[in-house]
């Protein structure tokens, strides 16, 4: 249907469209529209090349604040982690790919390495490195060219030696001749080749691509996993309502980092794991302040998050807004899931930390909920406790349900029988004297789901009668969860 791809199809892009391809219903569409849908499986199949095998694992270590995150920038080819002179600013496990000299590996970025720090946030990023250098393949060490050796860069070292995996040593801020004569002092850790690079500007990368291809292993592991195929679940909310002890839950193992401080998660992370065999991508996103508050404090870092948190829903399918129900729905929430309904994605609301409260109280949370996101009333709710495990596997079965009402193509036929019904009992008013009049219906895409309805006048249909053909078709056919959209064109005359 040349003309009739929303807004939301064009920023979603190909690949999250699922336009209409089942040949056994075409005869059922005129054979215009039949071409056009022929037409654009074709297109979307030519764009699809096929992907690269992943090599391995790349991990990102080093003591704060030594440009880990500007590098990943660099190789990954764009800003996917959040920079910013503040140390400390990476704090999970942050992963992006790289595709480099026709090989592709996973580029792992971890927060700054501090063993003398007895705070228990730093505490947290050292198992956090910790895991990333357990299942990295390559470790890229990553040093600072023009500040002195440190006690923390050897006990670095140490660390790595013990991982008995390769290790690429680099020295980053390498930006001039001086820097460079700086670097040589670094030589005292006893490595025995140290590549020099200026992630900023982009020097000695191609030296670094080099090292790193060399010592990747040969062939791709066995037992890889890809995200190819995986239900993508972005799990927002504001800051401290469990999003990240809802992944920890599900995935079965610290893949998060947790801290009773507001805030902790910075940037959108992703988790692959698999449940009753269904492969789930979990992209746990920062806390959505407001606006107003983030911009008061001033704090760049978490303005950034917003926005990474945002992007997070445009490539998610279903978008979990994760609730304390202790605290309540609050008007943050409801903004928080307007922008998810902009982006047409599948909703469902959870209220977590249930086993803080009795039965009453509980009730009266779900009412209060219901009555403040109130222009979502199609949007499933599920109560759950991610510290507990309670309502998480009914959670899922719910995710599930609507990521599959997400996917879902009606047949052209059964639209139109289910159409004649709603025109004999609730024709369309009349306007100006004369109603207009409902041809037929079809399905043009899914994921998100939208119909087109041709018609004549359209533009004289009621607000009020769209709304309700869109609630009729989500109730007739299971569509609980999604934003449903109908588009309404206009006849074209013959001759």
């Amino acid at each position: 249907m040349k003309g009739s791809e929303s807004g939301l199809s064009k920023r979603r892009g190909a690949p999250e469209q699922r336009p209409l391809d089942q040949t056994e219903d075409r005869d059922e569409l005129p054979a215009e529209l039949a071409e056009e849908a022929r037409a654009a499986v074709e297109d979307a199949a030519a764009d699809a090349p096929p992907p690269i095998p992943s090599a391995g694992i790349v991990a990102l270590v080093g003591r704060p604040n030594t440009g880990k995150s500007t590098l990943f920038n660099r190789l990954v080819g764009r800003r996917a982690a959040i920079v910013h002179d503040e140390p400390g600013v990476t704090r999970d496990r942050h992963y992006g790919d790289v595709t480099s000299r026709g090989r592709r590996f996973t580029l792992v970025d971890t927060g700054g390495f501090d063993p003398e720090s007895d705070d228990p946030m730093r505490q947290g990023i050292k198992r956090q490195i910790d895991l990333a250098i357990a299942e990295a393949d390559v470790i890229v060490c990553v040093l600072d060219a023009v500040t002195p050796v440190t006690p923390s860069e050897h006990a670095e070292l140490g660390l790595l030696r013990r991982a008995g995996k390769p290790v690429i040593y680099i020295a980053n801020k390498a930006d001039s001749t001086r820097a460079e004569a700086e670097a040589a002092e670094l030589y005292r850790l006893g490595m025995d080749r140290l590549i020099l690079i200026s992630a900023l500007h982009g020097r000695g990368i191609s030296d670094l691509e080099m090292a790193i291809e060399a010592a990747l292993p040969a062939e791709p592991a066995a037992s890889e996993e890809s995200s190819e195929g995986a239900l993508r679940i972005a799990i927002v909310g504001r800051p401290n309502a469990g999003k990240s002890s809802l992944v920890n839950r599900i995935s079965g193992e610290e893949r998060m980092l947790v801290d009773a401080q507001p805030g902790t998660t910075r940037d959108p992370i992703d988790t692959l794991v698999e449940r009753d065999g269904k492969r789930l991508l979990l992209i746990d996103t920062a806390g959505i302040r407001r606006k107003s508050k983030v911009t008061k404090e001033d704090s760049a870092v978490e303005a950034v998050s917003v926005m990474h948190a945002i992007r997070a829903m445009e490539r998610a399918e279903v978008v979990l807004l994760l609730c304390d129900a202790a605290e309540g729905v609050a008007e943050q929430d409801a903004k928080i899931l307007g922008l998810a309904v902009d982006r047409g994605c599948g909703i469902v609301i959870g209220l977590n930390k249930i086993d803080l409260l009795d039965r009453k109280t509980l009730a009266k949370a779900e009412e209060d909920a219901r009555g403040k996101l109130a222009f979502v009333p199609w949007a499933p709710i599920a109560q759950m406790s991610a510290r507990s495990g309670r309502g998480v596997a009914k959670l899922l079965e719910t995710v599930g349900q609507v990521a599959d009402a997400y996917r879902k193509r009606v047949p052209t036929g059964e639209l139109n029988r289910f159409f004649e019904q709603i025109l004999l009992t609730h024709p369309p008013p009349t306007h100006g004297g004369r109603a207009p009049r409902l041809f037929f219906i079809t399905q043009a895409e899914t994921s998100p789901p939208l119909f087109v309805v041709i018609a004549s006048d359209p533009e004289k249909l009621h607000f009020s009668y769209r709304r309700y053909v869109a609630n009729q078709l989500r109730q007739a056919f299971g569509l609980e969860g999604v934003p449903v959209r109908v588009k309404y064109k206009e006849r074209r005359r013959r001759g």
